[in-house]
């Protein structure tokens, strides 16, 4: 992710001294020059074309975008000026650059150096494929052609010798979306993905990418277009500066206007609160929250009985672009997230024009050579509740949601991040129609939209860093 965003960031200083198209074909010679090492491939030359197809990546394109595999880096720069949209259908919101892609070997379990031969053998009983047999020293093996990697072996060796070897971008997916092509290349079925990010950052060598329009926006700000900045609520989390700096230097990239997403997510929580209210009288059980897009598509691609039960309402992005798009017309906007399945979602929103994440974001600010702490301070016109603020992180959208209903009874359950098990628990409710509460707040993420995929800061640190900006709101 470092060689990505720092990829990134010198192709936008590249941009702004206007030595694209001179200077970008130099870029894999003079990261990778001729007397260097190379890291973790097995020469310059690969690392250089690993670099290409990256720097390819942040253009905007595809493996499907490729031509011609001679063609340069400055010809995919000149296509990216020419176009006029970025193409989010057919899987490009999340994908795979195959150059870049290791190949991890498609074994689950093998047996160690470990391994002491021992008697009992209960690998070998357990095994329902017979799928273990013994060298001559009495040493285990495993017959990959046979091994269905249901685990057992590893479950039973009394000396942990059988070792499980996960596909970091296969082990992190929660509904196995992506899956080895016959060369052993991964891909992603854009039938499948919910584009919830897990695998943006599980993969070791970097090979996954979301589809970047860091560049079609800059050219807008270029051409003079009125361009405005829809900042979504965990960005309070994001810099360790003081929000109005931030601001101030997303004015010095060259947004005309900024516009806090939290002001359309005061709309989010009448809507949602009246719908509740509305869903409860009439009987149904309980309503899950729609502002997290990768629970929707979960919803609507592997739980289908679900569906019934989320909430109509628009997320918060969906009611600021509305907005923005009436106080600006004729402007671009730009909806800057924690996340890629927020790419998704405004690729189907007409009012959103791009979306770029905080990591990209903070990319551009170093191409442009912004320091944040310099930067004129701004602050949006558009004024928020704390509660509005809140939606970044875990219980944030449900306790909204229950103080504007004003009743404290209302009990409500929090499923913070779609890995397996909380999937599982989902297809329950939906299934059998139960759930301990009225209202199921959703989200993809752990600690809610302040440690998406694609946020410049984890964790705890990105807590302390959310508390202590909610508290001058």
């Amino acid at each position: 992710m470092f060689v990505r965003y720092r990829l990134l960031s010198k192709l936008v200083a590249m941009w702004k001294k206007g030595e694209l198209l001179e200077s970008i074909d130099s870029m894999p010679y003079e990261m990778y020059p001729r007397n260097q090492k190379p890291k973790g491939r097995c020469c310059i030359h690969k690392e250089r074309a690993v670099v290409k197809y990256k720097t390819m990546a942040m253009l905007g394109f595809t493996m499907k975008d490729e031509v011609n595999e001679m063609d340069s880096l400055s010809t995919y720069a000149k296509r990216m000026l020419e176009r006029k949209e970025v193409d989010m259908q057919n899987g490009a919101v999340l994908h795979v650059m195959d150059e870049a892609c290791s190949s991890c070997v498609k074994i689950n379990y093998e047996v160690s150096n470990l391994c002491r031969g021992c008697v009992a053998r209960p690998c070998y009983t357990n095994c329902p494929k017979d799928a273990i047999y013994y060298d001559k020293d009495g040493k285990a093996h495993i017959d990959h052609d046979k091994c269905i990697s249901c685990g057992k072996c590893h479950q039973v060796c009394p000396y942990h010798a059988i070792i499980y070897m996960p596909v970091p971008c296969e082990e992190a997916c929660p509904v196995k979306a992506i899956s080895k092509d016959e060369y052993g290349i991964e891909h992603i079925d854009p039938e499948k993905c919910i584009y919830c990010g897990k695998c943006l950052n599980a993969c070791p060598f970097g090979a996954i990418f979301d589809k970047c329009e860091v560049f079609d926006v800059l050219k807008r700000m270029r051409t003079g277009e009125k361009t405005i900045a829809m900042v979504a609520p965990a960005v309070l989390a994001q810099f360790g500066k003081p929000i109005e700096h931030v601001y101030g230097a997303l004015k010095a990239i060259g947004f005309n206007d900024i516009i806090e997403v939290a002001y359309g997510a005061e709309e989010t929580i009448r809507r949602e609160a009246e719908e509740l209210k509305e869903k409860i009288e009439e009987g149904q059980p309980f309503m899950t929250t729609s502002c997290c897009p990768a629970y929707v598509n979960l919803a609507k691609k592997h739980i289908p009985d679900l569906v019934k039960y989320v909430s109509s309402t628009g997320s918060p992005m969906h009611y600021t672009a509305e907005y923005a798009k009436e106080k600006f017309p004729g402007c671009t906007t730009v909806f800057i997230a924690p996340c890629a399945s927020k790419k998704a979602e405004g690729a189907a929103d007409k009012n959103v024009d791009f979306v770029w994440t905080f990591r990209e974001l903070d990319a551009v600010i170093q191409g442009m050579g912004v320091d944040i702490d310099s930067t004129m301070p701004y602050t949006p016109t558009e004024a928020a509740s704390r509660d509005a603020h809140n939606f970044a992180k875990t219980t944030g959208v449900f306790t909204a949601v229950k103080n504007h209903i004003g009743d404290e009874s209302i009990e409500g359950v929090v499923i913070a991040d779609l890995h397996k098990k909380n999937i599982a628990m989902l297809r329950a409710y939906a299934k059998t129609g139960k759930c301990p509460g009225k209202l199921v707040e959703v989200m993809s993420c752990p600690g809610g939209c302040i440690t998406g995929p694609c946020a410049c800061s984890e964790g705890g640190e990105a807590s302390r860093r959310f508390e202590a900006e909610i508290k001058k709101k």
